[in-house]
């Protein structure tokens, strides 16, 4: 029987359709039935509904939120709102209007947060770092696989990692490598490096064959 998956999936079919046929994972993983397809679209919808209802929430303290506030709710508010965004990343359907009304109501607070720093030359100056910070975070969010390993319940087991990694598209894996610090480099390039003779002796894995060599290369420059 044809699966029928999801144009935009969420976190659990995502994650269920990485493994499908792909030969570096276990065979046993790589099945996938009508049945589980259709339990993780069920999850997915069902946390895409309590996250609209969630939404909702914030975004209505948000608009009822005071001009003299104290500074610990404004702060607080805008730390859900970039963990909101966050969570959309992850959600299944098209979250283009709730990441741009989220958007637009971080640069609403920050605003107010810019005119409390006033003259102050390292308050500004930090400032503008989380700005920029901000960007390139929400710019590695496209990419659902940076969503889901950022995921503080992540679907990818740490022995899932590595085929992950190792079978992502290009993109994917550029933006995803960058979130792993010198330490972990090292431990995935030593795990890669187990994997080679295997990955050898398969020519179809040309493409995870130079991803490793890419983890090894970048873990030595470090």
């Amino acid at each position: 029987m044809q699966l029928l998956f999801s144009e935009l999936p969420g976190r659990y079919e995502r994650h269920l359709m990485r493994k499908r046929d792909n030969p570096l994972f276990a065979e046993t993983q790589r099945q996938l039935t009508e049945e589980q397809l259709s339990e993780a679209q069920r999850l997915d919808h069902e946390e895409l509904e309590g996250y609209i209802h969630d939404l909702r929430s914030l975004v209505g303290e948000a608009v009822v939120l005071g001009s003299h506030e104290q500074s610990d709710v404004i702060l607080g508010l805008k730390e859900r709102l970039d963990k909101a965004y966050e969570n959309a990343s992850r959600l299944a359907d098209d979250q283009t209007p709730n990441k741009e009304a989220i958007r637009k109501l971080i640069s609403i607070i920050m605003r107010a947060v810019w005119r409390g720093a006033g003259n102050d030359s390292l308050a500004l100056q930090e400032l503008q770092q989380e700005e920029e910070a901000r960007k390139v975070h929400y710019a590695l969010l496209e990419f659902p696989l940076v969503a889901d390993l950022l995921d503080p319940d992540s679907l990818i087991e740490e022995s899932e990692l590595l085929p992950v990694l190792l079978s992502a598209e290009r993109n994917a894996f550029e933006a995803a490598i960058t979130l792993f610090d010198p330490q972990q480099l090292k431990a995935l390039s030593d795990q890669a490096g187990d994997w080679l003779p295997r990955l050898k002796n398969a020519p179809a894995l040309w493409l995870a064959r130079e991803r490793a060599d890419e983890i090894r290369d970048l873990a030595k420059a470090l």
